[in-house]
């Protein structure tokens, strides 16, 4: 089924969008309406503007702050995340 612009996309449905998003994968379709979302709805607002902060930060941090067993975990807690969407 295709999305329409005009179907409301949910607080829930933009926050698991939200890396696509922000990567700029989503297509057009679904990106219309997660910036439609985010044009009525504050809280959505707020929650990318810390995402965007988040990644800001954490792309300051130098890459060997982090121990390598534990940079390797993240990596494949958030892999298993990717996967389970």
């Amino acid at each position: 089924m295709a999305m329409d612009v005009s179907d409301d996309l949910t607080c829930h449905e933009l926050v698991e969008l939200v890396s696509d998003y922000l990567e700029d994968t989503l297509p057009a379709v679904e990106r219309a309406r997660l910036e439609a979302h985010l044009d009525v709805c504050a809280g959505c607002r707020e929650y990318l503007a810390q995402m965007r902060q988040t990644i800001s930060v954490m792309g300051q941090l130098p890459t060997d702050s982090l121990d390598p067993q534990m940079s390797e975990r993240l990596l494949q807690v958030f892999r298993q995340w990717r996967r389970g969407r």
